[in-house]
Order: C-alpha cells, then structure tokens, then sequence
C-alpha cells in the first residue's frame, strides 16, 4: 500500500484531513463538562456511551486507525513523525479510539502499534500504566510479547516528551524484564 513518495503523503494528508475531521466530531463529548459533586458522577460515566458511540462514527474512526496504523508501519520514519505528530494533534481521536483487539501476538502487537503512533498521549503515566497492563494480560494469554516489544520498539519514537523516557526506551525497558513489563 505504501511506497515512499507521492503516494504515501497524498494518503498522509487525505488522513490527516479525516482524522482532523473526526476529532472535531469527538471533541464536544471529550470536553464536556463533568459535574464532580455529583456523587454518581463516575458511574454515570462509566455506564454511558462512549465518545465514539454517541457521535455515530465508531465505524469510521476505527477505519481511520486502521489507515494510521498501516501507514505508520509501512511507512518510513518521516512518515511515523508525521502521523504521531497528527495524532499529538488530534488527541481527542487518539484518547478516544482504538480497535478490539483478541488475546493473540497479533492482537498484542496491535496494541503496542497503538501505543506507538499515540507516542505517550498527553501523559506518559497513563501510557506506561496501559503497557504494564498489557504486558500482563499478554503473560496471562501465554503470548511471550518481548519480541512483539522489540518489534515495535524499531518503529517507535526516540524523542523523550516528558523526562520519562522515549516511547522506545520504554518499550526496550519493558521488554528487558523479566517477566516483560514496567514493574
């Protein structure tokens, strides 16, 4: 699908056109006040539709990530900086989107994919805590997810945002231990 090139940035920007246009669909729900002192107020959000649920466009967001995913694979690094930096962007998309994903290598790596693109979000805690999370469930599945982290650690960004690490220093920590995972 993707070639380095006219092909690859005309489908980079006819992406970044939709997820822009996605984002501005989330963006209203993710930024919607939540009344704290309401004492069901986590429940409440918790039990509701999802972001992408009650815009109507999980369909077309799961797409999109899909295409993201994909060209930031099959991409080179100019165009994995160039997606992480769309979805830096368009964080509502990013924090509000993500595929099902099965107890499988594949399913794992999906998930790490993820991680990558997203580059830490707005907080590489949340970021971290997610793959320790992961980490484990893949060990629970029996799925030995070091090469997986390795794999995707290659394509990951070695730009420390936060003082916390690289998206990959992190993912070659994680893959360092034993059992894989931040702690």
């Amino acid at each position: 699908m993707v070639g380095r090139g006219q092909g690859t940035m005309g489908e980079l920007a006819e992406l970044e056109e939709w997820v822009a246009v996605i984002d501005a669909c989330i963006e209203p729900i993710a930024t919607r006040p939540v009344d704290l002192t309401d004492p069901d107020w986590m429940r409440k959000m918790e039990e509701g539709p999802r972001p992408l649920d009650e815009a109507g466009i999980r369909p077309e967001a799961e797409a999109a990530l899909r295409d993201v995913l994909s060209l930031y694979e099959e991409g080179d690094e100019e165009v994995r900086a160039a997606l992480r930096a769309l979805l830096e962007r368009c964080h509502h998309f990013g924090g509000a989107t993500t595929l099902p994903s099965e107890p499988t290598p594949q399913g794992f790596r999906q998930r790490l994919m993820e991680m990558s693109v997203e580059d830490q979000g707005r907080d590489t805690r949340d970021m971290m805590v997610g793959l320790n999370g992961l980490c484990g469930q893949a060990r629970d599945a029996g799925v030995d997810i070091r090469p997986l982290l390795l794999d995707v650690a290659e394509l990951s960004s070695e730009v420390d945002k936060y003082g916390m690490g690289s998206t990959r220093d992190i993912l070659l920590r994680a893959a360092g231990r034993e059992p894989s995972g931040l702690w």
